[in-house]
């Protein structure tokens, strides 16, 4: 369970009618794993993310957010939406 979580991003995916809503925080304890929708999960540097493996553009757009945040030391709320090319 994350501690002190905040609220990070929220991006639109209007071609399927979702929205994904991201929080960052503290890693309690280092408990995490697989779920229905991740068969594989892992914790890694910024240097070593695969980032041709990531099945969500919304997840993908989120880590470079947060990566770009981290270096300048502030962190935003992001909205955004993400259209998928016909």
């Amino acid at each position: 369970t994350p501690q002190n979580p905040h609220l990070f991003a929220v991006i639109s995916v209007p071609d399927v009618h979702q929205v994904h809503i991201f929080y960052r925080g503290m890693l309690g304890t280092p408990t995490f794993g697989v779920t229905p929708e991740s068969s594989e999960v892992a914790l890694f540097a910024e240097g070593e993310i695969p980032w041709d493996e990531i099945a969500f553009p919304t997840v993908k757009r989120t880590l470079k957010n947060y990566f770009a945040d981290r270096a300048q030391g502030n962190f935003d709320v992001h909205d955004s939406v993400i259209v998928r090319p016909k």
